[in-house]
């Protein structure tokens, strides 16, 4: 049971899910109070703070748009994803993407972003697919840059340590090339080798913003991947078109199978369900 004083009124949850929708991008609707205030009981803990007045107070203080904010945005996003998630991504670009890439006079550098990245593992299950092609007369020079909104999730993608059953899914022959069990038997977690990290970097990013001066604007291939559905049809149109911008004309651009761009006006061909060529 929530202490009383502790339970969030109507108005403070007004002013909060105003804010996170309106910089962020995060609808939360009135279904959604009861699962603020209990991802925000421990940041009101960590503040000293006994109400959620007193919350909304230190949030839209200077220091909390200092401060406050990045913890706030850290509880309230989703991050939920897996290795090798909707795999007939990787499957395309095994077949059509990197043949394709490798095929040119001069290919240089495949650049790839993951532009909602979570935990990182997506863009380790890049690392390995890129590793693992083998259609080619040379190693295929890549980096994948990563980017999240949450600070902390960044830091868990960075580290590449993961419970030993996030990666139960993964086929025994890329475990033991890819990842190096830990020695504690009671809390087993396992880490991606060196050779897949150091092609990757990561750095926080709000899709909201409204330019993305930190991301290069030469990227071969561009994943975004279920995120776009907790942003309303505008904001996703807004959102592509940003991300498109950072995209190589004829780059490739992979959506979530639950998304689409039917209706919207982005600079993208559909080649096959959520998988795009941007129009140059």
């Amino acid at each position: 049971m929530i202490p009383q004083g502790k339970e969030i009124s109507d108005n403070d949850f007004k002013k909060l899910s105003n804010f996170i929708y309106t910089n962020y991008g995060i609808k939360m609707p009135d279904g959604k109070k009861g699962m603020l205030q209990a991802r925000l009981q421990n940041r009101l803990k960590a503040n000293n703070l006994e109400s959620f007045k007193e919350y909304c107070d230190l949030v839209f203080s200077e220091k909390g748009r200092d401060t406050e904010i990045v913890h706030m945005i850290d509880v309230v996003s989703t991050n939920k994803t897996d290795f090798f998630r909707e795999p007939a991504h990787f499957d395309f670009m095994t077949n059509e993407v990197l043949p394709e890439f490798m095929s040119r006079r001069n290919p240089g550098e495949l650049k790839i972003w993951s532009s909602a990245c979570s935990s990182g593992e997506e863009v380790y299950t890049i690392g390995m697919v890129i590793s693992e092609f083998e259609n080619h007369p040379g190693e295929i020079k890549y980096s994948t840059l990563g980017t999240d909104i949450s600070t902390r999730i960044l830091d868990k993608a960075a580290n590449g340590v993961y419970a030993e059953e996030r990666v139960a899914g993964i086929p025994m022959s890329l475990k033991k090339k890819y990842f190096l069990r830990s020695k504690n038997r009671e809390n087993p977690t396992v880490k991606v080798i060196g050779d897949l990290r150091k092609n990757t970097s990561f750095q926080r990013l709000n899709l909201m913003d409204p330019e993305y001066f930190s991301v290069p604007r030469d990227h071969d291939i561009v994943f975004c991947r279920n995120v776009l559905i907790y942003f309303d049809r505008q904001t996703q149109e807004k959102v592509i078109n940003k991300l498109c911008s950072h995209l190589k004309p004829d780059g490739y651009f992979f959506l979530g199978h639950s998304e689409s761009i039917t209706g919207m006006n982005v600079p993208l061909k559909q080649i096959k369900p959520t998988i795009f060529k941007k129009i140059i």
